[in-house]
């Protein structure tokens, strides 16, 4: 597994370098395998991915691999709903993945990347400054 990086704010860097490598790909260049990016428009979004109960939750899928939500609900001493919403987020925007399922059968959580790498500009390119302004 890789690290999944984490940005803010740079929707439009991501967009341009997609395009470059597109290109190359398609001008028959041979691409190194690029990181895994999720970009976040504010700052006020990827709090929501780093709440203190969801680093707790991806802490505790990485300690113990439960076999269940319910399972991770214990681990973290927390309501199932409320797990599960957490996770259903987590897994929307790729952080985790759910393995089995199915009629009557637990969905197991897994991490899907090794860690988060997180890059958090304070300025874009203007200097303007980004989405922590008040």
């Amino acid at each position: 597994m890789t690290k999944l990086k984490v940005t803010v704010g740079e929707g439009n860097d991501l967009d341009k370098s997609t395009r470059q490598r597109l290109k190359a790909a398609q001008a028959g260049e041979e691409l190194e395998d690029a990181q895994p990016v999720l970009n976040f428009d504010s700052f006020a979004e990827l709090s929501r991915l780093l709440s203190p109960k969801n680093l707790e939750l991806l802490e505790a899928i990485s300690e113990s691999e439960p076999d269940s939500i319910r399972e991770a609900a214990e681990l973290v001493d927390r309501d199932y709903k409320q797990v599960h919403r957490n996770l259903t987020e987590l897994a929307d925007i790729g952080v985790i993945d759910f393995e089995g399922g199915g009629p009557g059968l637990p969905k197991k959580p897994v991490l899907a990347y090794d860690g988060l790498e997180i890059d958090l500009p304070f300025k874009d390119s203007n200097n303007n400054v980004g989405a922590a302004a008040p």
